[in-house]
């Protein structure tokens, strides 16, 4: 990740320091660099002059002084909240006052990273979605000791880096990891359940306009990263049942079964392609009512997401269709569906399990009032 968003800064004209303590690491991102650049170029994608001009924007060293001078630095290290408080107070000792530090965490609270620091008003977070150099969105989330000229700035830069940036609250997952969960929760209930295969479940989403299905992506993200992120938002969000895990999914991270990475997860990978285990079921109806059970999960996310001030409604709608390639943006597709039936469809969920994993949104009940 670290390499990518190097990569992308780079190419916007910008100087840049990759640092890493290890000369290892440093010697595989130099040539990671180099290799995709030249790639680039043989492709006719860039020209032999960008391409040198990309590489005499990157410096790389495993000397952590040469931070010194830095106006911004992004810390894209281990999802551990005691290594990265660790990490930003060594660099306040480094950098001046006016540096902007910020982390690409994916689901640790900024609020406390930044209680870390000496001046907590020039951290926030700054998140990229993997892979950094093709995925345009970039959340920023502000912590709560941010200073608004701070959130403004990094704006202009990330902006300036050709990303689509939106920003929201700093609350567990953010806007795309908390709003995406349904996705695979819901996807992974169906399938514990007895209801339909991940191949068929796959299907449906697909049958919706999704370029992945939910099993097909968990594998490809891998489960030692989806099912942690999951995990992660459960216990931040003090345990909705919104948010459960899976046991199925604990149970593929437990064999090392961590998807495409490891040729096995949900799917066969041994032979370089996936290899479906089960046919997709020719049901429509059945296709269609799954497909459906996920979406207006995802769209009940959403609205919440906005009912609580997370972000705004077109944040939201640009998070999910620039961050995870939806094909739409779900607040705009709860309208085009019909708020009152997506209600119903959640409504008939709850009145079915009688679980609060089901209960309906006040964003949507707003919404409803308003339509």
């Amino acid at each position: 990740m670290g390499t990518g968003i190097a990569q992308v800064i780079a190419q916007s004209g910008m100087q840049v320091i990759l640092h890493d303590l290890s000369s290892e690491a440093i010697d595989r991102a130099k040539s990671n660099l180099t290799k995709t650049w030249s790639k680039l170029q043989e492709k006719g994608k860039i020209t032999a002059e960008q391409q040198e001009n990309y590489q005499a924007n990157v410096h790389c060293t495993n000397r952590r002084s040469e931070l010194a001078p830095c106006e911004l630095i992004i810390e894209a290290i281990i999802e551990n909240l005691e290594i990265k408080k660790k990490i930003f107070q060594e660099l306040e000792e480094l950098v001046s006052e006016h540096c902007v530090i910020a982390t690409n965490t994916s689901s640790l609270s900024v609020t406390a990273i930044a209680s870390a620091c000496k001046h907590p008003a020039r951290v926030l977070g700054i998140h990229f979605f993997n892979p950094a150099p093709l995925m345009p969105l970039v959340e920023i989330i502000p912590a709560l000791q941010t200073h608004p000229y701070v959130v403004q700035k990094t704006r202009e830069w990330v902006e300036g880096w050709n990303k689509v940036a939106v920003v929201c609250k700093d609350t567990p997952g953010f806007i795309v990891n908390r709003v995406a969960r349904p996705f695979y929760s819901e996807a992974l209930r169906i399938l514990d359940e007895g209801v339909a295969n991940a191949e068929t479940i796959d299907q449906s989403m697909r049958d919706m306009g999704f370029r992945m299905g939910p099993f097909e992506l968990m594998d490809l993200i891998g489960h030692d990263v989806n099912y942690t992120v999951t995990e992660s938002v459960f216990a931040a969000m003090y345990f909705d049942p919104r948010f459960k895990p899976s046991m199925t999914q604990k149970k593929l991270l437990e064999a090392g079964w961590l998807g495409k990475k490891s040729n096995q997860g949900f799917y066969n990978y041994s032979e370089g392609e996936r290899t479906n285990s089960a046919p997709i079921s020719d049901d429509s109806a059945l296709r269609k009512s799954i497909g459906v059970r996920i979406l207006v999960m995802l769209i009940n996310e959403a609205y919440d997401t906005w009912h609580w001030g997370i972000a705004t409604q077109e944040d939201i709608d640009l998070a999910m269709t620039k961050g995870v390639n939806y094909p739409k943006g779900l607040i705009a597709w709860g309208v085009e569906m019909g708020i009152t039936n997506v209600i119903s469809g959640i409504q008939e969920l709850y009145d079915t399990y009688q679980e609060d994993r089901y209960r309906v949104s006040m964003g949507l009940r707003k919404a409803l009032k308003t339509a």
